[in-house]
């Protein structure tokens, strides 16, 4: 992790006071965008400039309301794509979720999430190569995604606590949905069939999910079973990262809630 000196941050303040753009100031002193994006955030914070700064809330430490659409499929970006970065007890952590350029839709929609899940703080992107971090800063990402810890996802446990499990249980078609559109996707697969005595090609639709951790893929399949969805497993070599929904019926009820990436 780079750690910039008082000096490069007082700079970068100032520009951006005098009306510099973020961008022009992260390219005029080699610092990272979202770097400079969280420092005009804390600076507006500290004059009052941005909406709730003197009163931030927690669904769970204040008990106050919470977009529970929302935060379901926010949920399921942070378990298939997102990652929660609490750095020392004097940074504030950040949720990213990292997301390729090729679905803009998808990117749009979890900015969106990320607002009505934490109205009062600010969101910012961060364009890397083929693909852009949605980023929001928050002291209470910890306490909305417990699931933080050190190391991979898959090397450790994921376990959803009371509350997050009753929210999925309120909407698990929000859920499903973030899954796929972090680490699943619609696809049409084809096959030949004897037809007459002639081979002739058939295609259908399928869609696919593909997660290392044993944990995530089962928080996936058991949220498809509840929905009355069939899906099975595939093997990649003799690991069963993908799991698989091909039944004609099931996959139209994934078209009517999910549908392809856009």
């Amino acid at each position: 992790m780079i750690f910039h000196s008082p000096e490069v941050r007082h700079k970068a303040l100032n520009l951006l006071r005098s009306g510099t753009k973020s961008a022009d100031v992260a390219r005029q002193l080699n610092v990272p965008r979202g770097t400079v994006s969280y420092w005009l955030h804390m600076d507006r914070s500290k004059r009052g400039e941005c909406p709730g700064s003197h009163n931030p809330v927690c669904h769970r430490c204040d008990g106050v309301q919470l977009d529970e659409a929302a935060y379901a499929y926010l949920l399921a970006l942070y378990l298939g794509d997102g990652h929660v970065s609490q750095y020392s007890q004097h940074r504030v952590p950040n949720l990213m979720i990292t997301l390729d350029d090729s679905w803009p839709g998808i990117q749009d929609e979890a900015e969106a999430a990320m607002r009505k899940v934490f109205p009062d703080n600010a969101t910012c992107r961060v364009r890397k190569t083929g693909c852009h971090n949605i980023k929001v800063y928050s002291k209470h990402l910890p306490c909305l995604f417990p699931q933080h810890g050190p190391g991979k996802k898959h090397e450790r446990k994921i376990l959803l606590e009371a509350w997050q499990q009753r929210v999925v249980d309120a909407h698990p078609w929000e859920f499903v949905r973030g899954l796929i559109h972090s680490d699943g996707c619609r696809i049409i697969n084809w096959t030949t069939r004897l037809v007459g005595g002639e081979r002739k090609r058939y295609e259908y639709p399928r869609y696919l999910f593909a997660n290392k951790s044993d944990d995530i893929r089962k928080l996936f399949g058991d949220t498809l079973t509840a929905l009355g969805v069939q899906w099975t497993t595939l093997a990649r070599g003799s690991d069963p990262f993908n799991i698989s929904v091909a039944r004609r019926a099931s996959v139209a009820l994934m078209d009517a809630h999910v549908g392809p990436k856009y």
